[in-house]
């Protein structure tokens, strides 16, 4: 005899339920899975973040310039082309294009870099442009301070 989907025993009175037990276990195996994947993407991607425009920069012993927001790059290479950040612009439109980046923001930090043997000209050229463009927060990129045992080798290998 069923009584409302339970099972009574009419033998001994006791009926028999069916319950079902809530899982107490939580399956992480699908969570690190993921972590993992999103840790290879990041580990991948995170040199590529760099500005990608090759310079053989100048070494100086100066400290490094603080600023608390992301400074826009401006690379100078040998040949004397410009790029903003990872594309290479004329100098003709340099102003055009960093006015639509910054949007007219004139306190906007801007790093120059400018390879090694690349004329010095041409690197004032690309900072005269910028200042006259109205901003004023322009500072020289330089490849840090030299290695004294790197300069003693390259002098001893001339």
């Amino acid at each position: 005899m069923a009584m409302g989907g339970d099972q009574f025993d009419a033998f001994t009175g006791q009926g028999r339920k069916r319950r079902h037990r809530a899982m107490s276990e939580i399956n992480v195996t699908p969570f690190v899975d993921v972590m993992l994947v999103l840790l290879i993407v990041f580990m991948v991607t995170a040199p590529l973040l760099t500005v990608g425009v090759p310079l053989d920069l100048p070494e100086t012993k100066s400290s490094t310039v603080q600023g608390n927001d992301e400074p826009l790059v401006i690379s100078v290479d040998r040949e004397g082309r410009v790029f903003l950040e990872d594309l290479e612009i004329g100098v003709e439109n340099l102003v055009e294009k960093l006015h639509a980046v910054t949007g007219e923001k004139s306190d906007q930090r801007i790093f120059v870099r400018g390879d090694r043997d690349v004329n010095y000209g041409r690197v004032l050229q690309v900072m005269g442009e910028i200042h006259d463009a109205g901003y004023s927060r322009v500072a020289m990129i330089s490849a840090g301070q030299p290695n004294i045992e790197t300069e003693a080798a390259k002098s001893q290998d001339k």
